[in-house]
C-alpha cells in the first residue's frame, strides 16, 4: 500500500509561532508513522485575494495566476491535510483567508458546474485543523470552525479533528503547554494511520485555560 500523503499548511505570518509549532509536532508524528509529509508556509507564498470576477463560474478554474496554483495542486493530491492558523479577530488569519477564498473555484466546480472533484470516485481524505489564540473567550474558535467546515467541504475532505488552544499568545507559549503538544502528536499520528476508519464525527479537542 502506498504511503499516506500528508500536507501541512501553516498560515501564520509569524515564523515559529504557536500554530506552527503544533503543526510541526503533528507532521513529525505523521512522518514517524510512515506517511509522506510536505510542509507549506503561506507567508512564503504570493497568493492574492479573490477578485470575484466569476470566471470560475464558467470554468471551475481560478484565472488569477500566482502561487495559489502550486498550493492548490498539493491540496488536491494529498490524502491528509493539517491546517494551522492563529486566531485574528475571532477567525482565521489573513494568509489563511486569502487562500481559502481562492478556493471559490472549487465551490463553483461543485455547486455551480456540478462537476465532482474526483471524477473516478470519492477518496478517503481527512483533515486536522489547529488553531491557537490568546483570548480567554470560549467563543473564539466558533468562526474558525465554521470557515474550515465549508473550506473542507469543497475539498471533499472530512474534518477528523479540531485542536483548539486558548491563551497562548507570545511566541513559543505552547511549548509550556504539554497537553497541547501531546494532542498535536497524537492527532497527527492518528491522521496518518490508514487502519483507522474515517470518523463519523469531528473530534473536538479544546484546551482552555482560564
Amino acid at each position: 500500500m502506498p504511503a499516506i500523503k500528508v500536507i501541512g499548511i501553516s498560515s501564520s505570518p509569524r515564523r515559529d509561532g504557536n500554530t506552527e509549532i503544533l503543526l510541526r509536532e503533528a507532521l513529525a508524528a505523521a512522518r514517524a508513522s510512515g506517511a509522506g509529509v510536505e510542509y507549506v508556509a503561506l507567508r512564503e507564498k504570493r497568493i492574492a485575494p479573490c477578485v470575484e470576477c466569476n470566471h470560475c463560474y464558467r470554468t471551475g478554474v481560478c484565472r488569477v495566476e500566482d502561487d495559489f496554483q502550486q498550493v492548490f495542486r498539493g491540496m488536491i493530491e494529498t490524502d491528509r491535510l493539517v491546517f494551522a492558523t492563529p486566531v485574528f479577530f475571532m477567525t482565521v488569519c489573513a494568509h489563511a483567508k486569502a487562500m481559502i477564498d481562492r478556493c471559490q473555484c472549487l465551490w463553483s466546480r461543485k455547486y455551480v458546474l456540478k462537476q465532482p472533484l474526483f471524477p473516478t470516485g470519492g477518496r478517503d481524505r481527512r483533515a486536522l485543523v489547529i488553531a491557537v489564540g490568546g483570548s480567554r473567550s470560549r467563543k473564539m474558535f466558533d468562526c474558525v470552525r465554521l470557515t474550515m467546515k465549508y473550506y473542507l467541504d469543497v475539498l471533499d475532505m472530512k474534518c477528523a479533528a479540531n485542536l483548539f488552544v486558548n491563551r497562548a499568545d507570545e511566541r513559543g507559549a505552547v511549548l509550556r503547554h504539554p497537553s497541547a503538544m501531546a494532542e498535536a502528536a497524537r492527532l497527527g499520528r492518528e491522521l496518518a494511520d490508514p487502519d483507522i476508519p474515517p470518523p463519523a464525527e469531528t473530534s473536538e479537542v479544546e484546551l482552555y485555560s482560564e
